[in-house]
């Protein structure tokens, strides 16, 4: 019985070492919205002003996608139009971000003294 005990522990001290997770860097840009979603900000706004009383986020989530599957592409053409325009916005940020967190990197330097060391 002593083994099991034992064995309990330690199992318990290998999930409570995995329990943790890697912090998100505030710093970085969020990823852009999809069509769909820049959509549902224009709808809940509508739908909020036609619908008072309705206060569940699940009722507005359903009429937005039901009304999403029943508009054609030309009339998805401007959701789709700002998304690309937010995405390209966000890749941007991001090669921003990217560039702003290499920077002088002992990885940067070492692909560096490699290439040197080749020629």
């Amino acid at each position: 019985m002593k083994s099991r005990a034992a064995r309990s522990t330690t199992g318990e001290s290998r999930l409570a070492v995995r329990k943790g997770k890697a912090e998100k860097d505030p710093n970085k840009p969020k990823r852009p919205p999809s069509a769909f979603f820049v959509f549902m900000e224009e709808f809940r706004k509508d739908y909020k002003e036609k619908h008072p009383n309705v206060k569940q986020v699940s009722v507005i989530g359903k009429a937005g996608g039901e009304k999403w599957k029943s508009l054609s592409e030309s009339e998805k053409a401007p959701y789709v139009s700002k998304a690309e325009k937010l995405k390209v916005e966000y890749t941007k940020k991001m090669d921003a971000y990217n560039n702003k967190s290499e920077g002088p990197t002992a990885s940067g330097d070492s692909d560096k003294s490699k290439s040197e060391g080749d020629e």
